[in-house]
Formats: C-alpha cells, sequence, structure tokens
C-alpha cells in the first residue's frame, strides 16, 4: 500500500506535468485523457476549468509573468488531484499510466523526475528551507 507521502509526489508531479502540458500545443491530444479522470466528477466542469486556466496562462505568458500563475495552478491542480485519489483510489492507477512515462521523458535533463527523494530537517533555534528543486528565498529585499 502507498503512504500519503508517494500519492502527495505522485499528485504533485502529475499536477506538475497538466500544467505544463496546458500551455503547449499538445494539449488538445492530451486533454481527452486527463478529463477521463474525472468522468465520476463532473468532467464538464474540470474541462471548463481546464480551459480557463489554459487561457489565463496563455495570456500571462504572453504578458511575461505566467511562471508565477503557473505555480499558483499547480497547486491548485495539486489539490484537484488529491482529493480525486482520495475519492477515487482506481484513479492513482490511471494517473501513472496517463503520466508516468510523460513525467519521467518531459522537459531538459534538470527538469526530469528520476527517481524519489527524502528531505529531513532538524532545526532548533534557525530556520530550514528544503526544496526538490527550484528555491528563492528572500529576507528583507535581499535574495
Amino acid at each position: 500500500m502507498e503512504t500519503s507521502v508517494e500519492l502527495a509526489g505522485l499528485a504533485s508531479a502529475a499536477a506538475v506535468r497538466l500544467i505544463d502540458l496546458l500551455a503547449t500545443d499538445g494539449w488538445g491530444a492530451f486533454k481527452s485523457s486527463v478529463l477521463a479522470l474525472w468522468r465520476s466528477a463532473h468532467p464538464e466542469r474540470v474541462e471548463e476549468e481546464l480551459a480557463d486556466a489554459r487561457g489565463e496562462l496563455l495570456q500571462a505568458r504572453q504578458r511575461g509573468d505566467g511562471e508565477e500563475l503557473q505555480g499558483l495552478l499547480v497547486a491548485e491542480w495539486q489539490a484537484r488531484i488529491i482529493r480525486l485519489m482520495a475519492a477515487r483510489p482506481d484513479a492513482v492507477d490511471e494517473l501513472r499510466a496517463l503520466f508516468g512515462g510523460e513525467m519521467r521523458t518531459a522537459g531538459t535533463p534538470e527538469q526530469q523526475i528520476t527517481g524519489a527523494m527524502t528531505l529531513t530537517a532538524h532545526v532548533s533555534g534557525g530556520d530550514a528551507f528544503l526544496a526538490g528543486r527550484d528555491m528563492n528565498v528572500t529576507r528583507d529585499g535581499q535574495a
């Protein structure tokens, strides 16, 4: 049985890949497979919400400020995917089938998901910052 950490990792990776695909020309070919995941949970509403997200993301990218919106969309869809897996445990296998190969082969080598990662911090009297990828920390206006 998978742990909630493993499922959260799958949801995170799937959400990142979903939003990446959303803003590409290949979205049309992938869309019906994504909508099939939500077949028992208002697929028509999900289709409309994905279309809205795609439009917003494409507009933001044209303005040059799509990165922040992309992060927000990833967080939103990660939460939706987690709720979907809770409501439909069989969706886990579908997510793996749908995004599994895509997640391993997409992007540059720095962007590819190649394995599991465990981050642990033990902090006393200070701050700890952990990230599985890029991180920016700003304090008092200084990066």
